[in-house]
């Protein structure tokens, strides 16, 4: 991996970690809205941003989680594993928009994992918090969407972590 590709992902990373702090109330838990979620959708635009994203989750949930052990193992999964199942769903779509939605699915229903989590860790039952994460994911990373696209209007994803 070049150099640039190294440092962008850390600029991934730490806007992740930046994001994920400065709304740490709202990230955690099993009502959860982290707004930092929106970064997933780099992934669209280059499969090479999944390291920095992947990095801002371990570095958020190492740094803020209430739950550092379980958020490491299932966050981390669950954006690894989403990702992954997105870039393989999407390899032969050209629209930026149907890659954007179904990782936005993929995220949300990957949200189990999470309610999993939140059920053995602090035992709380697990349609509920599979519902209420799974919502959050769904608005903010629905409400990334057209963010995302708008942000890469501007600055070109794709062709910054390529050139």
């Amino acid at each position: 991996m070049k150099i640039k590709s190294l440092v962008i992902n850390a600029v991934v990373a730490a806007l992740y970690v930046a994001i994920t702090a400065s709304l740490a109330f709202t990230s955690f838990g099993a009502i959860q809205f982290r707004v930092a979620e929106m970064l997933n959708h780099l992934a669209v635009f280059n499969k090479k941003y999944i390291i920095g994203i992947v990095g801002g989750v371990l570095i958020s949930n190492l740094i803020f989680s209430p739950m550092v052990i379980y958020d490491l193992v299932f966050g981390v999964a669950h954006t690894l594993i989403s990702l992954l199942i997105m870039s393989g769903l999407t390899r032969r779509i050209t629209s930026v928009w149907v890659k954007m939605s179904v990782n936005t699915i993929v995220f949300t229903i990957g949200s189990a994992l999470i309610a999993w989590e939140l059920y053995l860790a602090l035992q709380l039952p697990f349609w509920f918090s599979y519902l209420t994460v799974a919502i959050g994911e769904l608005v903010v990373m629905g409400i990334g969407m057209p963010v995302m696209i708008y942000i890469d209007k501007k600055i070109h994803f794709n062709e910054r972590i390529e050139r």
